[in-house]
């Protein structure tokens, strides 16, 4: 535990210093986003423009997460267990990509139809049976949506394949 906590120091002490733009706290072992990491990054979050979360035990994240970082671009929170998106979400009103690769998702996250510049989306690997095609059409930037090894309902897969100008792997 005390490594862990040792390298989520290091990577942050190292934006901090080298004035970076992407927090990389992936394979960090976190169970939760720590609140410290706020305070010492308050001085550069406007800067952070990438946050990558990947391969860690998170079962949830802060609203504190995309009320401190308002520039985020790209959020890859792939590999946890997370099942929802926090209401604070509709504030990432920069956000092109999210991944949320093999969480614990049942329902699509209808939060991410309301980001209207949401290019990219990678929900593979989670327990999705239907997608709301009809508001994914909808989306002005959405270019590329990924639903490959979910349990899709044959209704959704026929409805995904009409979809024109978004690129889908299901």
């Amino acid at each position: 535990m005390a490594e862990a906590v040792a390298n989520v120091a290091r990577r942050v002490n190292a934006i901090v210093e080298d004035g970076g733009d992407t927090l990389d706290l992936s394979n960090c072992k976190l169970i939760t986003f720590p609140d410290g990491v706020f305070r010492v990054l308050k001085g550069v979050s406007d800067n952070i423009r990438v946050v990558l979360l990947a391969e860690n035990e998170m079962k949830s994240i802060s609203s504190k997460l995309f009320l401190n970082f308002t520039q985020l671009r790209e959020l890859d929170l792939r590999g946890n267990i997370i099942s929802k998106l926090p209401d604070a979400f509709l504030e990432m009103e920069h956000l092109t990509s999210i991944n949320l690769a093999y969480n614990s998702f049942s329902i699509f996250p209808d939060k991410l139809t309301e980001i209207a510049t949401l290019e990219r989306i990678n929900l593979e690997g989670n327990s999705i049976t239907e997608i709301p095609v009809e508001k994914l059409s909808n989306m002005p930037a959405m270019k590329w949506l990924n639903v490959k090894s979910n349990p899709l309902d044959s209704n959704t897969q026929s409805a995904l394949q009409s979809l024109n100008n978004i690129e889908t792997e299901s």
